[in-house]
């Protein structure tokens, strides 16, 4: 969580130069990795963690948040939760 929208539009627009500490950077590389395909998560992604500061611990905590929200945006997006249905229009605001 932040309150820094500098950062966020970072993160949002280019993970590859946003100002973020390394293990921040290999974290967040890892969710990428999970949240697009799972499969192609393998030892190397661990192993770079860990050299980063994490431990298994964190490795799973990590695996399981990203994995969590994942699920719920899933769930929530076949559901269409939060939009308008298709030809309604989107209320002003």
């Amino acid at each position: 969580m932040t309150l820094d929208d500098a950062l966020v539009r970072a993160l949002q627009t280019d993970l590859e130069s946003a100002p973020i500490t390394e293990a921040e950077r290999a974290m967040l590389d890892f969710v990428v990795t999970l949240t697009r395909d799972a499969t192609k998560v393998g030892p190397r992604h661990h192993q770079r963690l860990r050299a980063a500061g994490f431990d298994d611990t964190g490795i799973l905590q990590i695996t399981l948040i990203a994995s969590w929200f994942n699920y719920v945006n899933r769930v929530a997006d076949a559901l269409g939760v939060g939009r308008e249905p298709e030809g309604v229009p989107a209320p002003a605001g």
